[in-house]
């Protein structure tokens, strides 16, 4: 068994080699960050419901998201660092409208 793991880790590190150069920095947070597959589906289920939102306000003539952008930070899974998700996900072109938007209210530094 321990054996099946070390390889199973060896192929971990391998395919974050292979992630790391094609450009898959969303990929690469869930590998990293240690994600399940439900926390990723929670994960693109928060923005498919922001990117409603966003939608929404767009049409009733708002221009400043900042609310979005906390419950954003307030929902997003604690593993993720908002800046890094946002980043990656534009990288990975994932949510890029939403992402767009969130990107205005990312600290500068």
């Amino acid at each position: 068994m321990i054996k099946r793991i070390e390889k199973l880790e060896f192929y971990q590190e391998l395919l974050l080699r292979l992630v790391n150069s094609s450009g898959k920095s969303f990929t690469r947070l869930i590998i990293t960050q240690k994600l399940s597959r439900e926390e990723v589906k929670e994960f693109h289920q928060l923005c498919d419901d922001l990117s409603i939102k966003l939608e929404e306000q767009k049409a009733e003539g708002f221009v400043y998201f900042l609310p979005l952008f906390k419950e954003f930070t307030q929902r997003l899974n604690k593993k993720l660092e908002a800046k890094a998700t946002v980043f990656a996900c534009l990288e990975e072109k994932l949510h890029v409208e939403l992402m767009s938007e969130l990107k205005k209210y990312l600290p500068s530094h």
